[in-house]
């Protein structure tokens, strides 16, 4: 089997410029340009876009885009908003860092160059949760800049039209799939190249059932000519994953839950959510001694489980009515809110939270 270096070096395949025009004829007339951050294709709505299209489909991201953009129209817009605002916005998206990282980045756009992007490549790269990939989108898409990206739609082109073999997140595979990458990007209308390249990945060069009769690339992709493109990219190793358990407990006074919110860091960091106790701890003494309040009516709920990147976690929801306060009061800690379930608040909350807040309701709490 071939690797990208070695097709290169036997002149396999077509000009490195035809690659190009084969893409960006294809992508004139079948790619997508009515996307909401193509117009107008600023620097900052590229930016948004690509960060809530990492692990996320395109039509899943379009309402959020625009609920974000209506909010937060600019950088320093952004930057001058509260956190908690900004994860809420993020709700039921997923891998909240983005988010947090979003607020970081604008904030410092903001203190060290005005509220614009820089021009370099390695100063975008700089900003928090930028990788090397979404500043060269952000670069090409919205500057124009010869810049290369390589996100899963071109990682998996590449891979397949070159048969490269092994699991793009090994350093040596990705350093291969970049060295090609970068010399497929034109520098002519590289902005349309790399729009094109992400649509063929999104729309023909499927990961199961890839669409080759209608690709532009398929007469010279040698993962096409082997007859196995899904055997392209190689898929990580899957461990298996390890299992997690909580208790969360959802602590009913009239129509308000007690919220807290999570550390900055680790799961769902900085989001809002109930009160968590080790499922095998006392929830009356836990109640009494760690938050001060007295409890009744302790209801166990159904098991629920959520799953990560990396661990399944099973949350025991417990419900309790709560009767008085003893000792400290919770509301004395800045860091909890009683939520009005009937009036619901602007809180960042996890999938799983906002489900359990729903439970309540048709309950009636």
């Amino acid at each position: 089997m071939m690797s990208a270096a070695a097709a290169g070096q036997s002149g396999r395949g077509p000009a490195v410029g035809e690659v190009a025009d084969r893409v960006l004829a294809w992508y004139d007339e079948h790619g997508r340009h009515g996307l909401p951050w193509q117009n107008p294709a600023t620097p900052y709505r590229v930016w948004v876009s690509e960060v809530m299209l990492q692990q996320t489909q395109v039509t899943t991201v379009i309402p959020y885009f625009e609920r974000f953009m209506a909010r937060f129209p600019d950088i320093p817009t952004l930057a001058a908003a509260p956190v908690d605002e900004v994860l809420h916005l993020w709700s039921g998206l997923g891998y909240y860092a983005r988010a947090r990282n979003l607020h970081r980045a604008a904030q410092q756009l903001v203190s060290d160059y005005d509220g614009e992007f820089p021009d370099e490549l390695e100063a975008v790269r700089a900003l928090p949760g930028i990788g090397r990939s979404t500043a060269g989108a952000i670069l090409s898409l919205a500057k124009g800049q010869k810049q290369a990206i390589l996100d899963g739609n071109v990682k998996r082109i590449l891979a397949r039209y070159h048969a490269i073999d092994g699991w793009p997140g090994r350093s040596a595979v990705e350093r291969e799939l970049w060295a090609v990458a970068e010399r497929h990007t034109p520098t002519h209308r590289p902005a349309a190249f790399n729009q094109g390249m992400m649509d063929l990945g999104a729309t023909l060069c499927l990961r199961r059932q890839p669409l080759c009769s209608c690709c532009p690339l398929a007469a010279e992709c040698v993962a096409h000519q082997q007859g196995n493109p899904e055997d392209y990219p190689a898929r990580k190793p899957a461990p298996a994953k390890p299992v997690r358990q909580t208790r969360m407990l959802l602590l009913v006074d009239d129509a308000h839950v007690l919220l807290v919110r999570r550390p900055p860091t680790g799961v769902w960091g900085g989001l809002w959510s109930p009160p968590e106790c080790d499922p095998g701890d006392d929830v009356a003494a836990y109640c009494r001694d760690e938050l001060g309040l007295d409890v009744t009516a302790i209801q166990p709920w159904s098991r629920l489980r959520h799953t990560f990147s990396h661990f399944h976690l099973d949350i025991e929801p417990v419900q309790a009515r709560v009767l008085g306060r003893t000792g400290r009061a919770v509301m004395e800690d800045a860091e909890a809110v009683w939520y009005n379930v009937q009036a619901p608040q602007a809180k960042g909350l996890a999938a799983p939270v906002s489900r359990l807040i729903a439970g309540l309701e048709d309950l009636g709490a």
